[in-house]
Order: C-alpha cells, then sequence, then structure tokens
C-alpha cells in the first residue's frame, strides 16, 4: 500500500475508496454555500485538500460517472494531473454540459481522484521508426469492430 501524505482543511473526511475494488477516490466540494452552474458555465471547485505525493506518482482527476450522466457535470480539463512537486489545494474544473442549471451543493462528490504510478522518457533521436501493420493511421483506422 502506498502511503501518501494529506493535509484535510474541509469538513469533510478524507478522500476513501468506497469498494475494495474500487480505483479513484471521490473528492468533495469545500464550499460555505450552494453553487448555481448555468448551462456550459465552468467552475473551479476547491476541495479543502492538499496531498504530497511520493515522486514517480501522479493524481488523475476524472469525471464521477453517475453526476457526467445523469446530471451532465464533468471534469473539463479530464483527466486534470496532480504532479508529485505539486502542494496547493486541490480544486477540480467543473463544467455543466448539459441544458439545465445545476445546484452543487456544500459535500457533493465531484469528482475521483486516481493515483497512478508514471514513467520518465529519455527521448532517443532516430531518423526512422519501426514499421507496423498499422503505420501512421488514426482514428477508425482499426475498424469499427
Amino acid at each position: 500500500m502506498l502511503k501518501v501524505k494529506i493535509v484535510n482543511k474541509s469538513q469533510w473526511p478524507d478522500p476513501f475508496y468506497a469498494t475494495e475494488a474500487s480505483a479513484g477516490m471521490d473528492l468533495r466540494a469545500d464550499i460555505p454555500e450552494p453553487i448555481i452552474i448555468k448551462p456550459l458555465e465552468r467552475v473551479l471547485v476547491p476541495t479543502g485538500i492538499f496531498i504530497e505525493l511520493p515522486v514517480g506518482y501522479e493524481a488523475q482527476i476524472r469525471p464521477r460517472s453517475g453526476l457526467a450522466t445523469k446530471k451532465g457535470i464533468t471534469v473539463i480539463n479530464s483527466p486534470g494531473t496532480v504532479d508529485a512537486d505539486f502542494r496547493g489545494e486541490l480544486r477540480t474544473s467543473l463544467v455543466n454540459l448539459s441544458n439545465e442549471p445545476f445546484e452543487l451543493v456544500p459535500g457533493e462528490r465531484i469528482a475521483q481522484m486516481v493515483v497512478s504510478k508514471h514513467e520518465r522518457v529519455e527521448w532517443e533521436d532516430v531518423e526512422v521508426l519501426s514499421e507496423t501493420d498499422r503505420g501512421a493511421g488514426g482514428w477508425g483506422s482499426t475498424g469499427n469492430k
């Protein structure tokens, strides 16, 4: 189990895994009163959470599927990346993609956070890349099935 330092200045519990097999932990809106998010409006929502990730790890901030599907509320820069050297408050960029205003209430679960290990690359300049069956084919080039 990876140990990550956390400072929680919100009134809500630390993020936690809802089930044994959950990959993400919900983040909550740390706001003093409800906020109305109008259709197509973007808001930056504080969580009151500060973390210290070990070098070689990142936290990805992703939409909550239920909130996105049922209400049209999603993370606009999905996934947002929190780097290991960031020490500020985790805040979530939300957008309302529905046609209806959305009332965001204090403590509402607004996004999920997944902590992942990542690799750093060292570029190797070459003149030619290896050949593959796909080649330079882009979106849709592998078919519909």
